[in-house]
């Protein structure tokens, strides 16, 4: 697993009692909307789907995820809000993708730039660092009675590409085009799906324990920003070093 996923993992675990619950409200609620565009039924838009998933995962009230699809699909008023990627470098060189969803590009913009200036990575043109990551269908699940053996084999057989198992969590990565495909079939076969997106795997690693502190607070800044929906960060640190900054 690289070191981006993993502390992802570490704060998924943590997440049940993570103070920035508001956080993943607004991203969620951006998320909706703007998958309510292509139409506002769960059953034929998958993108819509696994927005209202992840909503869901987070225990967001199903008022607001209704809301939200109304204003995605025009029922009731509210911003527009547009779809953009920043690319950048941090410590040792990582490379970063930044997504956004913004109702203004200009003030989003100079939020990410500065937040990359600030805690000591650098932006970069478009395409300097994109083809460092391949997009993968990303499923989380939660197994805590399964074996590894047993979470994997189940995961191969619902159609993933590959799968990692730790402290009951299991990740699943799929082509993009068969990720609602492999989430239903583990809908459907009894497990409890907390995460369904898409997702940047990094196809070659940075090693990054030297800075890792660093690099860490710089990433989760730029997630901190109000417009920022996901980042990515092809880095690798090591698994102690991991968890004791978890724990700090």
């Amino acid at each position: 697993m690289s070191g981006h996923n993993k502390w992802s993992t570490i704060k998924h675990k943590k997440s049940a009692a993570d103070a920035k619950r508001g956080k993943l409200f607004t991203r969620y609620t951006r998320e909706i909307i703007t998958a309510a565009r292509s139409g506002g039924d769960i059953n034929s838009n998958p993108r819509l789907r696994a927005a209202v998933s992840a909503a869901r995962g987070v225990n967001m009230p199903n008022a607001n995820i209704e809301k939200a699809i109304k204003r995605g699909t025009g029922e009731i008023e509210g911003a527009t809000y547009e779809e953009y990627t920043y690319e950048g470098y941090g410590h040792n060189g990582v490379a970063i993708m930044v997504e956004v969803m913004t109702d203004n590009k200009k003030r989003t913009v100079a939020e990410v730039r500065h937040t990359f200036s600030k805690y000591g990575g650098t932006m970069a043109e478009s395409g300097a660092v994109s083809w460092v990551f391949q997009q993968k269908g990303y499923i989380i699940v939660e197994a805590p009675e399964m074996t590894e053996d047993d979470a994997i084999m189940a995961a191969l057989e619902a159609g993933a590409e590959d799968a990692e198992f730790e402290d009951g969590i299991l990740s699943l990565y799929t082509s993009p085009s068969d990720l609602h495909t492999v989430s239903g079939y583990l809908e459907q076969n009894g497990f409890t799906v907390k995460t369904i997106e898409l997702t940047r795997i990094p196809t070659s690693t940075v090693e990054a324990d030297d800075v890792a502190e660093k690099l860490l607070k710089l990433i989760d800044k730029l997630e901190d920003l109000d417009d920022v929906q996901k980042v990515f960060a092809n880095y690798k640190i090591s698994d102690s070093i991991l968890e004791k900054l978890a724990d700090e």
